[in-house]
């Protein structure tokens, strides 16, 4: 049973179903919250590709955004898919006014099949306008070489590279370690100092909406009053039963099964 505790996605609608606005909508669910959303694309896409891509006009962005603001009691909120610097300066501005309602903030820029879904400027204006207000940033680790401008080759690059961006954006840093070989090993630098997360790989099952799912979850928990490592390690677990109880599509593809049996843990 929902409940009661409402939650907002601002994204990208995944017409596949497994990432954008569909997989946060699913991972509120299984975290027994109400979902709202404010779509910031459309895109035509499936588990290999991105065909086609069509942002919504600004002004509708900002019109979605203040009627789940003004009509519901938001207790956190994420980002993912924004695509332009006008939408996010539209939602940033926005939000200036709402510091209050904790901010996950998913940058995401390319898609699991490759395909761009953040404008080449518009990172920049991520950078400065919105970074500013969040509770946590959680890039993986593409994401965070394009905002640090260097790359990761190993766990100890990932600590380095995750204190850089925690230090120049003064907010916490979850960067995601699932683009290197072995576990699944997550870092947060907060300003409690560098804290783990470890899970095991799970192979064979296609990763497609991972990213969009750990946020959501993440949101979920703090929406639900828990502390950000207690909802990232919630969000972490929750993530690892959807892959090793995944939806089989045919013999040779199985994703990621949002409706996986789950009792959150809090």
């Amino acid at each position: 049973m929902i409940n009661g505790i409402a939650v907002l996605t601002i994204a990208g609608s995944d017409s596949g179903g497994g990432a954008g606005i569909q997989a946060d909508i699913k991972t509120f669910s299984a975290f027994k919250v109400f979902g709202t959303s404010v779509i910031t694309a459309v895109t035509a896409q499936n588990l290999a590709a991105v065909s086609a891509v069509q942002p919504v006009d600004t002004r509708i962005v900002e019109q979605q955004l203040q009627a789940v603001l003004e009509g519901f009691p938001i207790k956190a909120m994420k980002t993912g898919m924004l695509f332009s610097s006008g939408i996010i300066s539209v939602i940033a501005d926005m939000l200036c006014s709402y510091r209050h309602i904790p901010l996950v903030i998913d940058p995401v820029f390319i898609s699991t099949s490759g395909s761009k879904l953040l404008q080449d400027d518009a990172v920049e204006c991520l950078k400065t306008k919105l970074f500013g207000l969040a509770t946590l940033v959680t890039p993986n680790i593409p994401e965070a070489e394009t905002l640090a401008g260097e790359t990761i080759h190993s766990f100890d690059d990932m600590k380095k590279i995750a204190g850089k961006l925690f230090s120049e954006f003064n907010v916490p840093v979850l960067l995601k370690g699932g683009h290197l070989p072995g576990k699944a090993t997550d870092i947060l630098v907060d300003g409690n100092g560098v804290t783990i997360f470890d899970s095991p790989r799970v192979e064979g099952v296609n990763t497609h909406g991972t990213g969009c799912t750990l946020s959501a979850a993440i949101t979920a928990g703090i929406a639900l009053g828990k502390s950000l490592k207690d909802s990232i390690e919630s969000a972490k677990n929750y993530l690892t039963r959807t892959l090793r109880n995944p939806t089989r599509l045919s013999a040779a593809v199985e994703i990621i099964n949002h409706h996986t049996p789950w009792d959150p843990p809090f």
